[in-house]
């Protein structure tokens, strides 16, 4: 099953990136750097807080939530579609917020995506974060 997901996933990226994609850095309204087909972002663009969690990923924890790394079901299909349990989602805390607040990245199918709007819109970040 897991080399039938791997295989989806390659074959959806193939399609993308058979489409032609565009080169630029930072924050993009296209689909430029994008596999995903969503505006992008560059990671060296995102808040200090968001580049923070991104190691934390990298790392593989420990992460400050119990649902940080939940899976992310994309109910709404505003990220690409993939498998049910491919997206997972970690807590992105911005400062002044008493809860979890709204910021958020899921992770997933070979992509990383930021929301500010808790899941209302979604960015590609792109590049690495340094």
């Amino acid at each position: 099953m897991l080399l039938v997901r791997r295989m989806l996933a390659c074959v959806a990226l193939l399609a993308v990136l058979v489409s032609g994609c565009g080169t630029s850095s930072g924050v993009s309204n296209g689909s430029a750097n994008s596999t995903s087909g969503l505006p992008t972002i560059a990671a060296s663009d995102l808040p200090f807080e968001a580049q923070q969690t991104l190691k934390l990923v990298d790392a593989g924890g420990p992460y400050p939530y119990p649902q940080d790394g939940s899976v992310f079901a994309n109910r709404e299909g505003r990220l690409p579609r993939m498998p049910n349990g491919t997206y997972h989602e970690y807590t992105v805390e911005k400062p002044g917020e008493n809860d979890r607040g709204p910021w958020r990245l899921v992770v997933g199918g070979g992509w990383t995506f930021w929301t500010e709007d808790h899941y209302t819109s979604f960015r590609e970040v792109v590049g690495d974060s340094q």
